[in-house]
């Protein structure tokens, strides 16, 4: 299924209103959100700190930002515990890492040891899934909703698709759990494939 994401009927939402609807659907959540990411590389916002920090070659500062998140993203995580809710996140990644792999994965460290559980998955397993294209960046809120989120030509988010249909949803969930099942728990990865590594060049 997630490899006809890009085929299925859905609702085309800019970045606002697919915050807004991301927003509203979990508040009301209960049950796993799951978020699959597939692309090596992203442009971030412009205002995001960390990010600016990272273009500009300041590595110890993007690292400064991502710290000075903890209390949010602890709490974000405890607002899904009392929910009887989480957030999984599955980082599809190749090899050799991309620095922004690199960068981004100093940030995703620290989400997981706030208590939103990550796991990485080297390309390789998901070959027989992309046949065609690359698997969608994909976000699904419990069985709510699905949500394939869109880039622009520079990789950086413009909105999503949203799509409803309950059995896309089933199936696509079931897929990205068979694949997380299969995963490996970021803190072995980041240990034994980050750590290692000498400070990217942003």
């Amino acid at each position: 299924m997630l490899d006809r994401i890009r085929q299925t009927p859905g609702m085309v939402l800019d970045r606002r209103t697919y915050h807004e609807q991301m927003r509203v659907e979990t508040e009301q959540l209960t049950g796993i959100t799951w978020k699959l990411e597939r692309s090596q590389f992203f442009t971030e916002a412009g205002d995001d700190p960390a990010w600016q920090a990272f273009v500009a070659g300041d590595w110890h500062r993007s690292l400064t930002v991502f710290e000075s998140e903890r209390a949010d993203l602890q709490a974000e995580a405890a607002k899904y515990a009392r929910q009887s809710s989480e957030f999984r996140r599955l980082r599809i990644v190749e090899h050799p890492v991309s620095p922004y792999v690199h960068w981004e994965m100093q940030s995703l460290r620290i989400i997981d040891e706030c208590g939103m559980p990550i796991r990485v998955l080297d390309a390789h397993e998901v070959r027989d899934l992309e046949i065609i294209h690359p698997l969608p960046e994909v976000v699904i809120v419990g069985q709510r909703v699905l949500f394939e989120v869109r880039y622009d030509d520079r990789w950086a988010a413009c909105g999503a698709r949203r799509i409803d249909d309950p059995e896309v949803i089933q199936e696509a969930s079931a897929e990205i759990a068979g694949l997380w099942a299969n995963a490996e728990p970021l803190v072995g990865y980041f240990n034994r494939e980050i750590v290692p590594l000498p400070d990217p060049a942003g």
